[in-house]
């Protein structure tokens, strides 16, 4: 029942062929299959998400039911969960057990949502493969000896392999977008400071957004709707009232004018890649889009002004992690120095220290003009020229990596090369573009290809509805890895 549509799940509920407790059930039977293979899940909730189960059944047996009620559910392991440890992938937050909940947990829990467990992640987001996680790598459904992308690379994964039929991710500079293309699922990074931040533990502020996982562009649909609306907690959370994300679904494709930036098609694409954008874009053609050049032509300084900026803020948002309040503490000390010190070398991985020290060198006297205030003007910048290229088309399409999912331990030892595969999804991010990608074929060894579509703000019913119209001719979206 869980390779099911949402809807169809929700139908087979309100008919009573099967219950909430029985898709928990079988959500936490696969994932029990499968996760010593894939290493997803960081945390299961058994008990609780069959009580939360039994309360769904409840809530339809009352005709209270909404779309989301009795789904089972997974969490990126970065918002905070009452009762339920929060790691963010990381040895600082190891033992950390969060007095309460994300907006975004709490939006899903009164949607009747049906938490089964925590997915992996790049400790802290801070990656783009999820082998930066303190508790190991997690592999690509489709291929073991890959990665599933980063840093929602367990969320990614877990609906691939069927585990869940939604899960949450969070987007910094692509981390929803690019395990989406990855795994072969559909993934969308709405517009920033539509979901809420407040419980969702910060890596760079002014780029972290919430997104949605889902087989489809209609499953991402329902569950965005969920996770949206305005939260006085969050200075950053934008006052709109909850949105309707299905909106468009129906809506034919006939006038869309899909802008293609040169700068996307230009080298860097692998063969296999380009190959199925073409071919994803061909069958847009076919369903009545015309397809329209334009130009980014700051989008080459996305990446080093995002490598300034992120870590700048992480830099500034990781130094709470002391070892005094919670999280580790190292074992050994002389003094309250030497407790910070430790506790920080010995709580944090290498990637995360690395961004921590670049941030720290940009942020200081005498680089904070050369470095930080100069990577913000290109932020501008950047963002200039994704207004200008919405002047000629709607939405925007192009490669989501410039990559199929790589070996595991094949950049590990070159980050730039890491950093690199960002260049498609980064300025998205620093614009606060909403973004989205979807399944548009195979490349070479069977992986899978994303195409990415980005939107105009508030443009996320938009992108919905043109990749569900997209969905709708293909069956990309619903083609599943061998178990």
């Amino acid at each position: 029942m869980i390779d099911s549509s949402l809807k169809d799940i929700a139908a087979a509920l309100r008919a009573k062929r099967v219950s909430a407790v029985e898709l928990a059930t079988e959500s936490l039977a696969r994932i029990e299959a499968g996760n010593g293979r894939i290493n997803a899940f960081v945390t299961t909730c058994r008990d609780s998400a069959l009580k939360a189960a039994a309360e769904a059944d409840a809530r339809i047996a009352a005709g209270n039911a909404g779309p989301l009620t009795g789904i089972p559910l997974a969490h990126k392991d970065v918002f905070c969960t009452e009762g339920v440890l929060t790691t963010c992938g990381s040895k600082m937050l190891s033992n950390f057990v969060s007095p309460y909940d994300a907006h975004v947990v709490t939006l899903l829990k009164n949607a009747g949502a049906v938490m089964v467990g925590k997915t992996n992640m790049d400790e802290f987001a801070m990656g783009s493969s999820n082998e930066n996680s303190h508790f190991g790598p997690t592999r690509n459904p489709w291929n073991l000896d890959c990665v599933p992308g980063g840093s929602s690379g367990g969320s990614a994964a877990a609906v691939a392999a069927r585990m869940v039929p939604i899960a949450t991710g969070t987007d910094t500079g692509g981390s929803v977008r690019q395990p989406a293309s990855f795994c072969g699922v559909t993934g969308i990074k709405p517009t920033y400071g539509t979901v809420s931040r407040y419980g969702m533990i910060a890596y760079a502020s002014s780029l972290d957004q919430g997104g949605a996982f889902a087989r489809s562009a209609e499953d991402c649909a329902l569950l965005l709707s969920a996770m949206t609306g305005h939260d006085p907690r969050d200075s950053t959370s934008l006052e709109r009232e909850a949105e309707d994300y299905s909106r468009e679904l129906g809506k034919p494709l006939a006038g869309l004018r899909i802008g293609l930036p040169k700068e996307f098609f230009a080298d860097g694409m692998d063969d296999d890649v380009r190959a199925a954008v073409e071919a994803a874009l061909a069958e847009y053609r076919k369903l009545g889009a015309t397809t329209v050049e334009v130009s980014l032509p700051n989008a080459r300084l996305a990446i080093p002004a995002y490598y300034v900026i992120a870590p700048a803020e992480a830099s500034s948002n990781l130094s709470r992690f002391d070892g005094v309040r919670y999280g580790h503490r190292a074992a050994e000390y002389t003094d309250l120095n030497d407790m910070y010190c430790k506790s920080r070398a010995q709580g944090f991985g290498a990637e995360v220290k690395r961004r921590i020290l670049v941030g720290t060198y940009v942020l200081s006297h005498g680089y904070y003009d050369a470095y930080y205030i100069k990577a913000q003007k290109l932020r501008r910048l950047i963002a200039n020229d994704f207004a200008a290229a919405f002047q000629q088309c709607d939405v925007i399409a192009g490669p989501t990596a410039p990559t199929t999912a790589f070996g595991i331990g094949a950049k590990t030892d070159d980050p730039v090369q890491m950093y690199l595969g960002d260049i498609y999804t980064v300025a998205v991010n620093l614009a606060g573009l909403p973004g989205l990608s979807h399944p548009a074929g195979f490349g070479k060894g069977g992986l899978p290809v994303g195409l990415q579509l980005i939107g105009n703000y508030f443009g996320e019913a938009r992108l919905l509805g043109v990749a569900h119209q997209f969905q709708q001719a293909t069956d990309w979206h619903a083609r599943a890895p061998q178990a």
